[in-house]
């Protein structure tokens, strides 16, 4: 079993299924993150039903909601929505099959201030250190969204290491895109020690635009030698939507040699 996953689509389960089969491929779902289909427990029982009606991947994640999905808020009441939508997503998760859900940071880069650092880390180290308490057969993944800098993630990820079932998914074209503060050496170095999952996908460097693998300017020669020396062993999603954009991605990996050394066995 690879340790590549891809995005499915029911409309078109066949090709995402063979292309899966072929390549010993993992599913994470992106069906269950949005409010009103979180708020339709009808919507999400068919979904996983339709799904469960074929032969999926042995190992399949889940995203989670991230639409102003804020632990951290001063409101309360905003706390409060933000954690009916990751229970929810969780429970989608679940109901689903998926071993993992992933969640964004979504802090505003903008705000330094130090009073907004350590409350953003507090509560979120305490609310998720409760959720992973919750949810022992769960793992949760924190994925850094506008994040300027590897630093916060790192030092909620230090909080929240006592966990089992915690873990950055690294986004490294959010890295590359957002980060260009630092570098994707000092992204990769600093976050090392928490990252289990990655999403990967190329952009102009400027915009978060999901473009097949290789149709963008991020160095996936660079990219290769990151991941052999410090990520081989952790699970990464070709996050891009489409069976056509999955394809080009995987024959771009295949050409430069990066998808066979990612094909270690999933535990």
């Amino acid at each position: 079993m690879s340790n590549f996953l891809i995005i499915p689509d029911l409309k078109n389960i066949n090709e995402h299924l063979s292309l899966a089969k072929k390549y010993g491929f993992g599913f994470e779902y992106n069906d269950f993150f949005m409010p009103n289909v979180l708020d339709d427990s009808a919507q999400i029982e068919k979904l996983a039903a339709d799904y469960k009606k074929f032969a999926l991947p042995e190992y399949c994640t889940c995203h989670g909601d991230f639409f102003d999905v804020l632990v951290f808020s001063e409101d309360k009441l905003i706390r409060e929505i933000a954690d009916r939508r990751i229970r929810q997503s969780i429970s989608a998760a679940r109901n689903i099959g998926a071993r993992a859900v992933v969640f964004h940071t979504n802090y505003e880069p903008v705000l330094t201030s130090s009073s907004y650092v350590n409350n953003w880390i507090s509560r979120n180290a305490e609310y998720f250190g409760g959720i992973l308490e919750e949810n022992p057969d769960m793992d949760i993944y924190m994925e850094n969204m506008f994040d300027r800098s590897p630093e916060m993630l790192y030092m909620l990820s230090e909080r929240l290491s006592g966990f089992e079932n915690y873990g950055v998914c690294f986004d490294y074209a959010h890295a590359a895109t957002f980060g260009k503060g630092f570098s994707l050496d000092e992204w990769s170095n600093t976050l090392a020690p928490y990252v289990k999952h990655m999403h990967i996908n190329d952009n102009d460097l400027e915009s978060d635009l999901h473009l097949a693998v290789g149709d963008g300017k991020i160095d996936w020669e660079q990219f290769a030698e990151i991941y052999k020396r410090v990520f081989s062993k952790c699970t990464v999603l070709i996050e891009v939507s489409g069976i056509e954009k999955q394809l080009k991605s995987v024959e771009y990996l295949e050409k430069i040699g990066l998808l066979g050394e990612m094909e270690d066995k999933v535990g």
